[in-house]
């Protein structure tokens, strides 16, 4: 191995000095010809030569005798050498002059590309094709942390709920407690999973979410399976696990066409080094989605980026709603004026929908936002209204009861 890294590291100087030496050719005939303009002796040279030729011409018409021409002769070469002569001397100081800057272009030359090697290159490193580089990409993916591994480590980072109300912890401890003796129980699962998390334990939200997937088996709902992935992915920050990643492949198996879906498949192949596999997951996604639909806002902050390290000049369409720089906006915000942009998006959803209507599962997210703002009264109000819109759609209505159950308005 060491013999093989020696070698390719020699073939790399190699390579590199014969390309030096070209480009150093290429200036150096380029000078030579900057300074092969005619001088005074070239052309005085060229004169001469042609007063020898037409001296043999007049000898030979009989302008001239043998006698007269031998002295034109003897003046025109005397002239002649003394031409060569200053010639061969301009000649001569010519490419003293340029000598040194020869030397000066070179030198740079050789310094700069050394410089700009050693700033921005990797000296000693092989080259790596590409099917090591993604086989080294699926190993790095393999071995990251688990789902408890990261939450621990998330664990500090993420933001505290606000004080609850004495009674409503009271209600917990005795939800936690029949819970215990009925794990079984779906409805208080759910009850459970989303109280958890207004409370800041998402730990055990994701838990008791997790425990009512397992449950519902092949039966789950996609709205659950979007619960469970918002969780996972919250309580470790951000991050994408492989038991979360599992989640994702069943939600996209399951409901391909679920926006939730689509942005944690983007979202895990960016995390795992393959953004040429995630931009296009996310630019149709992003294309076709609302403006109040709770990703496009992180998609649209995100996917310039990804798409520059996916090798695209991609710049998203214009849309209504929030935009990179709400995003980028909002970092800078306090807590309750961030708390005021998510009402007025909420709001906003909450417009449409009353006014144009929507599919089942953005009345859903609407119920689901307006609990955690702690609005459960207008999302009990909201759930009644969609359970009017959707009457006849049993796959409606249950999505819309499984937001309401959430707020334990749902009956």
């Amino acid at each position: 191995m060491a013999v093989t890294d020696y070698m390719t590291g020699m073939m790399f100087w190699i390579s590199a000095l014969v390309i030096l030496g070209a480009v150093a050719l290429a200036l150096m005939s380029g000078l030579r010809r900057g300074g092969s303009t005619l001088s005074g002796a070239d052309s005085d040279l060229a004169v001469y030569r042609d007063q020898l030729k037409e001296v043999d011409r007049d000898l030979a018409r009989g302008v001239l005798n043998e006698a007269e021409a031998e002295l034109a002769r003897t003046e025109v070469s005397r002239r002649l050498l003394e031409a060569d002569t200053r010639a061969t001397q301009a000649a001569t100081g010519s490419t003293g002059q340029r000598a040194p800057l020869v030397v000066a272009i070179l030198g740079a030359l050789a310094a700069g590309s050394i410089w700009l090697y050693t700033t921005i290159g990797a000296p000693g490193a092989n080259d790596l094709p590409m099917t090591k580089r993604l086989a080294a990409l699926e190993e790095a993916a393999a071995s990251r942390p688990s789902q408890v591994e990261a939450e621990g480590l998330a664990a500090a980072s993420l933001p505290s709920a606000p004080e609850a109300d004495p009674k409503f912890l009271e209600l917990m401890v005795q939800l936690r407690a029949a819970l215990k003796e009925r794990p079984d129980d779906m409805q208080g699962l759910e009850l459970l999973a989303g109280n958890e998390a207004r409370l800041g334990n998402f730990v055990a939200a994701r838990e008791a979410q997790e425990q009512l997937v397992a449950l519902q088996g092949d039966a789950v709902q996609p709205d659950n399976l979007v619960m469970l992935i918002d969780l996972m992915v919250f309580s470790t920050g951000g991050y994408v696990s492989p038991e979360a990643e599992g989640h994702i492949r069943r939600l996209t198996d399951v409901a391909p066409g679920n926006g939730a879906g689509q942005y944690y498949a983007g979202l895990l192949l960016a995390q795992n080094g393959r953004p040429d596999r995630a931009f296009p997951i996310w630019k149709r996604l992003l294309e076709a989605s609302s403006p109040d639909a709770p990703w496009v806002p992180v998609v649209r902050a995100e996917i310039v980026s990804l798409a520059a390290a996916a090798g695209v000049d991609y710049q998203p369409p214009v849309l209504s709603g929030p935009t990179a720089a709400d995003v980028a906006a909002a970092q800078g915000m306090t807590a309750d004026e961030r708390q005021d942009m998510i009402r007025g998006m909420v709001d906003g959803l909450a417009e449409r929908l009353a006014t144009e209507g929507g599919p089942p599962e953005e009345w859903a997210r609407l119920i689901t936002a307006l609990g955690v703002l702690g609005d459960t009264d207008r999302a009990t109000t909201i759930a009644e209204e969609a359970r009017v819109v959707f009457g006849s759609d049993s796959n409606a209505l249950a999505l819309i009861e499984g937001a309401a159950a959430r707020l334990g308005g749902g009956q």
